[in-house]
């Protein structure tokens, strides 16, 4: 294959990628605010996460502090329930979208934001 050939077929790709961009841009762009399959599959696993992260780091937390203070199981239980009730408000937090940004600071200002166009 010479240069020239090379060079057209690379072009004739470049636009076919611009072409599929563009008609994902459309399908995409219906509406506000739509979600696909995928994102309710992805938002689904993040309250999955957070509610087992809270439990675990809980669980971890009273372990440790069960062996190293002779008290076992009550402080496991104890930080089981704490862990628990984290990974709940956690999810809450999540599936409300109050932590969608990053930062608490700019999740405050964007729910001051809301309260004001209300």
């Amino acid at each position: 294959m010479d240069e020239q050939q090379q060079h057209s077929s690379f072009g004739e790709l470049d636009a076919r990628i611009r072409a599929a961009r563009e008609r994902e841009a459309e399908k995409t762009s219906d509406g506000p605010g739509r979600r696909t399959a995928s994102s309710g599959i992805g938002l689904g696993m993040r309250l999955s996460i957070e509610f087992v992260a809270g439990v675990a780091v809980g669980v971890g937390l009273g372990y440790v502090l069960d062996r190293l203070l002779g008290t076992t199981p009550w402080l496991m239980v104890l930080f089981l329930l704490l862990g628990g009730a984290a990974g709940v408000m956690n999810a809450y937090r999540a599936a409300r979208g109050m932590d969608a940004t990053v930062g608490l600071g700019a999740a405050q200002r964007r729910l001051a934001e809301r309260q004001k166009d209300k």
